[in-house]
């Protein structure tokens, strides 16, 4: 017989459309408390069912997870949810709450409904605390002005973000094991103070007299020498460019990840890494994720599919219309590239588009992943075949969705969880190399 403790639930949590369209699995996420959801939630979900991008496919998910639970049953009591530690779960039909937030905030839209089914279900049990969940802030900010609690869904979010892993330390060591690694290309692990490196973590090796850069290689097991060399005639500037060609262009790391603020040379450097590597996988794909202006789908604008498009591709054309002006226009390098786009050998596209397709034998560049839940960045990733190497850039602290934030997306959540694995490498780029204005815009405003 279940104890008095576990029978009566502490909290009753209450999911808003933003958390389901996050995480399909977000209703087994809260223990023995319980879980409702308002019919307002279940109609917008309606609204997400078709289509091909991640939340579409959160909203099905969704769909039918609650379709099994329910059963021949109504939904509209108080069921028990799967497995002996959680609590129970319903829909809220009854959205006329004594404080109406469709008065308060002077229009009858979806949001102040789930606010109004949120007050009735605090108004219906006074002896529990009842708390909205949503990934909206601006949602949030209304329940609390209407004396609700409300929460961010906290489930895989990363703590502590400051201390996220930037793949890349400053290390002082004596002059000859500097020597060592000039002379001899590598030196043993033993020789830093330092417990077992990270696979694939990079080094600033500092001497009194010299300096160097190397990394740890997990399979030879040393601290190896990492040298500054042009890549399809890219030259990069600093350490940290430095590293994440190496990284691009190591063939053991299948997965790579470049996070840095605007100009610090992310997508070049991927886009010439790829180019550089081209004859060794089948194809090379650009993407990224499109998030529209204002919230509005891309169907609002005018022209075929390329003319929808082509406006949020135009930083990937930009930075291969760079790789491709460090060639003359009779260089053959500078007709490769063309022919390549030409033959599809390297294709620009939304990541939308690149969903459903193989992509094996493919080096998969992802920009402004940012922008990417970690369900996403999971089902790219799981996608990979053979000799497939994948590489995700952008600036977590630069989200453009409105549900995602920097410790919550595909891209933060990668590097803290991957950075254990040999196959993978990450770099943290700090210093912006577009101009001197670029800099001072980054800096100072």
């Amino acid at each position: 017989m279940p104890s008095l403790k576990r029978s009566i639930a502490k909290k009753i949590f209450v999911l808003d459309t933003s958390v389901i369209l996050y995480n399909h699995n977000a209703i087994n996420n809260f223990e023995e408390n319980d879980v409702a959801i308002p019919i307002t939630v279940l109609e917008e979900l309606d609204n997400f069912k078709k289509g091909n991008d991640s939340k579409n496919f959160e909203a099905r998910e969704f769909i039918r997870f609650i379709d099994k639970i329910s059963g021949k049953s109504t939904m509209t009591q108080w069921r028990r949810l799967n497995g002996p530690e959680k609590g129970r779960f319903r829909v809220i039909m009854n959205e006329n709450s004594r404080k109406d937030a469709r008065t308060v905030f002077g229009d009858d839209k979806p949001d102040h409904r789930i606010l109004n089914a949120a007050l009735k279900l605090k108004e219906d049990h006074p002896d529990k605390k009842v708390i909205l969940v949503s990934k909206d802030i601006n949602l949030r900010l209304k329940a609390k002005s209407l004396n609700l609690q409300a929460e961010d869904f906290e489930t895989g979010k990363i703590k502590n973000i400051d201390s996220l892993y930037t793949g890349k330390s400053t290390i002082s060591i004596d002059n000859s094991l500097i020597d060592k690694l000039y002379n001899d290309g590598f030196f043993e692990t033993e020789a830093l103070d330092i417990d077992e490196p990270i696979p694939n973590q990079y080094f600033i090796l500092k001497g009194d007299k010299a300096s160097a850069l190397g990394y740890y290689n997990p399979i030879t097991k040393r601290i190896e020498r990492v040298q500054k060399e042009p890549v399809s005639r890219i030259l990069p500037r600093n350490a940290e460019q430095v590293f994440a060609l190496h990284a691009i262009l190591n063939p053991e790391v299948k997965l790579v990840t470049l996070q840095g603020v605007a100009g610090t040379g992310k997508t070049l450097l991927s886009l010439a890494g790829a180019w550089e590597q081209r004859r060794q996988y089948k194809q090379i794909y650009l993407a990224r994720p499109i998030v529209p202006l204002s919230n509005k789908d891309i169907g609002y604008l005018p022209g075929d599919v390329s003319s929808k498009i082509n406006p949020y591709m135009e930083p990937l054309w930009d930075n291969l219309k760079f790789i491709q002006n460090q060639y003359g226009e009779q260089d053959k390098e500078y007709h490769r590239i063309t022919e390549a786009i030409e033959k599809e050998k390297l294709l620009i596209t939304p990541l939308t588009y690149i969903r459903g397709r193989s992509i094996s034998n493919v080096i998969f560049i992802i920009d402004e992943a940012q922008n990417l839940t970690p369900h996403e960045v999971k089902t790219i990733i799981t996608r990979a075949g053979e000799n497939t190497k994948i590489i995700l850039s952008g600036d977590i602290y630069q989200i453009d969705t409105p549900y995602l934030d920097s410790q919550s997306n595909g891209l933060s959540v990668l590097i803290d969880r991957l950075k254990q694995s040999p196959l993978y490498a990450h770099i943290r780029l700090e210093k912006g190399e577009r101009s001197e204005l670029a800099n001072l815009a980054n800096d100072m405003l």
